[in-house]
């Protein structure tokens, strides 16, 4: 009796153990060589599918860098014409301002004397006028000589010249000759906005002094935004006008945004080596801001190519391979891990080189991930 439980509990163990190996047996896969062997279980468990090469389109690009910019007319820096002490800003950077809107009010003694030089000139204009058409009566009767009367005509028209360029010179500096001359003298000067825009820079503050050199503010419409790329010299033989542009902004989003080339540079910077590449983008809606960093890709060349899905190809190190169904029998499958050369990718299709071999093959193109837990180092795309 104690033999035959002895006989039973054995058989119970190998029993037990013949059921873990079967087991073990359907969850892996077994390798030999360059040989896969995969359940009918394994392949349907994992959604494995197979497919075959197919044709898709890769794009050629080059990658650049640039900024996002505003045209030039688009941009405005204020400073003045002449010298003064800064009384009144208003303003401060984001501000949005109107074109003519006030921006800065400027104070000098020297206003002062420009007007008071015009002044005088426009007073001595009006008996220098008289004095040219007297002679010019006498001359014509031959009273006076020919040497008075060219005088006369110099003096006023050098006066007339002095006082029209005085009168310039105050209008540039937003004062009205006509008020001068009803003598209404100011002391000050205001600055306005020469477009619409926002204020970008504030370089002065009240009771500052600024001479005709210094920047006082900036302003900047963003109604037109657009990109500024800057392309190495080996690529700029392939960029050409109405190029598609796919860019980011690193710093800020993920989004792709889009773009086309609009201008191309003819001149290269020679420390850089670049070429300038003006881009317009299509949706200028979006809240950019001017001087924001970008990386683009310019879509210089299309062409198709034989390729499979990122998934069927695997890499290991620096090899790539895929797995190429070489029999199927009523245990499952054996794939043969075949090794490829790949060129161009898109973010779901990977291009096989040289694919003549594999036209006609099945591949596995989906449902790999089981594979890659159980081969060590191994990755797809």
């Amino acid at each position: 009796m104690k033999n035959i439980y002895i006989i039973l509990i054995v058989g119970l163990l190998t029993a037990c153990g013949n059921t873990e190996s079967t087991e073990q047996a359907t969850e892996t896969a077994v390798s030999h060589n360059d040989e896969i062997q995969i359940t009918t279980a394994q392949f349907n468990g994992e959604s494995m599918v197979l497919g075959n090469l197919s044709e898709q389109t890769f794009d050629e690009t080059v990658t650049v860098n640039g900024m996002i910019d505003v045209p030039p007319h688009n941009k405005s820096r204020i400073t003045t014409y002449m010298g003064g002490y800064i009384t009144k800003t208003p303003l401060l950077v984001g501000d949005r301002v109107r074109k003519g809107q006030l921006l800065v009010t400027l104070e000098n003694t020297e206003y002062v004397e420009l007007q008071q030089e015009y002044l005088q000139v426009a007073e001595q204009l009006g008996f220098l006028k008289n004095e040219y058409t007297r002679q010019k009566t006498l001359f014509d009767e031959q009273i006076t000589s020919e040497k008075n009367y060219l005088k006369a005509e110099s003096t006023y028209k050098s006066s007339l010249a002095h006082s029209n360029g005085l009168a310039k010179k105050l209008e540039m500096l937003n004062l009205n000759p006509k008020a001068i001359l009803e003598g209404r003298i100011s002391t000050t000067i205001n600055m306005y906005a020469p477009i619409e825009g926002s204020v970008t820079k504030v370089n002065v503050s009240n009771g500052m002094f600024v001479s005709a050199s210094d920047e006082i503010m900036e302003i900047v419409d963003v109604d037109h935004i657009h990109l500024e790329l800057s392309v190495f010299e080996k690529d700029i033989m392939k960029i050409k006008k109405g190029q598609k542009i796919t860019f980011t902004i690193p710093e800020a989003s993920n989004k792709i945004y889009t773009a086309d080339v609009h201008l191309v540079g003819t001149t290269i910077n020679e420390t850089s080596r670049r070429v300038q590449v003006h881009a317009h983008i299509d949706n200028e809606d979006t809240n950019f801001i001017v001087g924001m960093f970008v990386e683009a890709q310019i879509h210089v060349n299309e062409a198709t190519a034989m390729a499979l899905p990122q998934e069927a190809v695997m890499q290991s190190g620096n090899q790539h391979y895929i797995l190429v169904l070489k029999e199927q029998n009523e245990a499952g499958y054996v794939f043969h891990k075949t090794a490829v050369e790949v060129g161009k990718q898109t973010e779901e299709y990977i291009e096989i080189i040289q694919p003549e071999k594999l036209t006609k093959s099945s591949i596995i193109i989906k449902g790999t991930a089981m594979l890659l837990s159980e081969s060590e180092g191994v990755h797809n795309h």
